[in-house]
């Protein structure tokens, strides 16, 4: 998401390049442009006028040092204030406390609550050691009970068979009772929702609030990217009724204009403590302000990518590959498990938008789902090649090409082009390694050497000039 925020941000801060100084006539160009960008981008009209006042004040102000770049002057400014708008850091449940840590998870029908449940429970979990269980009390709608427990087994997440039958609070208090006799951590409690805010169902997620009141939970608001200002009304209202101690955005990954994460704090108080990024139970993050706003303006998000690589990415794989390395060696094994590797970070785009300045290069490149298309298409060959030919690629004939074809479902021609490219790939990993020999640019945490194949822009390649969108393979390696 805010890719075309992100571009709209880049426009305006041309009007500076090449000024010797920021003067109030060369930043209101600039500031009109950002002012319509927000409002574009559905952010609240409020937050929009605080936020370009605070911005021109200290563009203006004491504060700029001169003899630096204006461009840049101004940027820092800017990304300053969009962190600051969105909360000053990260505000994750606090776990440290005693006892039992009740987590309500509220919202709107079709919002993501019970997905979010269920990641959090993972999250939890996995990263935070704590026993976990799931508590559906959506008596509205039976089937969300089914969806969570299929969530939970999935997981191998311990769940409450609520009756319901009963009135939500009597079953969140008997799974209170429950994870007490059992030594649990955290109760996430996955509640109901309806398409719109209405009196009743306001009111029974008081009565479960308030009948957990002892135990002190946490109030979580579960609010889709997507609907823009419609989520900051929302949270309004929630927060009025049960207090909410925290928001997550849901749909992140989606083509959202932004508006719900650059306004809910700063209107309703009420800090964003999670987003939600992809499909899958793993994609959810901490929302941390002062990143998000490094990826709006295309100052990448490095300490998140390296976080991403320790979750994602094998140390012992990565240690097996450097030694190959080491030694002049690159297989086709090294390749896929460097594939692999990719595939658990995320897409290509959303690894190269955590990168500072290549938001901009993507615009530029257009799609890449082409060049992932043909990444799976190499998955393919190499799953259809023997262990030796993996591991010596040389060795591979015509007799053993047309085998691998055919078990492959692709041409003998198609299995050719996998191994040329894989030949430039063996011979840029080779300089790549040199480079790191010689003191050069290391590569990404984890992956010797660059890690990402081939992509313009990573060290070692020969650059080309990017396509235009809607090149064949969105630039490259698969050009």
């Amino acid at each position: 998401m805010f890719d075309n925020l992100s571009e709209k941000f880049a426009d305006a801060f041309k009007n500076l390049q090449g000024k010797g100084k920021i003067s109030e006539s060369n930043i209101e160009d600039a500031l009109k442009q950002v002012r319509t960008a927000l409002l574009e981008a559905d952010v609240n009209f409020k937050v929009v006028k605080q936020f370009i006042g605070a911005v021109k004040e200290k563009a203006l102000g004491e504060k700029v040092i001169s003899g630096v770049n204006p461009e840049e002057q101004f940027i820092k400014i800017v990304n300053d204030e969009l962190a600051s708008i969105m909360g000053s850091a990260n505000e994750e449940v606090n776990l440290e406390r005693e006892g039992i840590v009740p987590i309500l998870v509220v919202g709107l029908n079709g919002q993501g609550k019970t997905t979010f449940s269920g990641k959090l429970s993972l999250h939890l979990k996995k990263k935070k050691n704590k026993k976990v269980l799931l508590v559906p009390v959506d008596t509205f709608r039976p089937a969300a009970k089914d969806q969570l427990i299929t969530l939970a087994k999935s997981m191998d997440m311990d769940w409450f068979d609520s009756d319901l039958s009963t009135h939500p609070k009597l079953i969140a208090e008997s799974a209170m009772n429950f994870a007490k006799e059992n030594k649990y951590d955290v109760v996430i409690i996955d509640t109901a929702g309806r398409l719109h805010v209405d009196v009743e169902l306001m009111g029974q997620i008081k009565e479960v609030r308030d009948s957990l009141a002892k135990f002190d939970p946490e109030v979580l608001m579960v609010a889709d990217a997507m609907t823009g200002q419609e989520a900051v009304n929302v949270a309004k209202s929630f927060h009025e009724t049960v207090n909410l101690t925290g928001v997550v955005l849901s749909k992140m990954d989606s083509d959202a204009r932004g508006g719900a994460a650059l306004s809910i704090r700063h209107v309703t108080g009420v800090p964003i403590k999670y987003i939600s990024t992809g499909e899958k139970m793993k994609d959810l993050e901490l929302f941390h302000p002062d990143r998000l706003a490094g990826r709006i303006l295309d100052m990448g998000d490095v300490v998140s990518l390296v976080e991403k690589a320790q979750d994602a990415i094998d140390e012992r794989d990565a240690e097996d590959m450097m030694k190959n390395l080491e030694k002049g060696k690159f297989t086709v094994d090294d390749f896929m498990k460097q594939m692999d590797m990719m595939k658990n970070l995320g897409s290509m785009s959303s690894i190269l938008k955590m990168i500072p300045g290549m938001g901009g290069m993507l615009r530029q490149v257009g799609d890449l789902s082409p060049a992932e298309d043909e990444m799976k298409r190499m998955r393919v060959i190499i799953n259809s090649m023997t262990k030796k030919e993996r591991q010596d690629y040389k060795i591979v004939k015509e007799s053993r090409m047309k085998r691998i074809a055919g078990g492959s479902g692709t041409t003998e021609a198609q299995v050719k082009d996998f191994f040329a490219k894989f030949r430039q790939m063996e011979k840029m990993m080779g300089g790549m390694m040199q480079m790191m020999k010689g003191g050069g640019m290391p590569g990404m945490p984890g992956m010797p050497g660059g890690g990402m194949p081939g992509l313009p822009g990573m060290p070692g390649q020969k650059q080309k000039k990017p396509r235009k969108k809607g090149g064949k393979w969105g630039g490259g390696f698969f050009s």
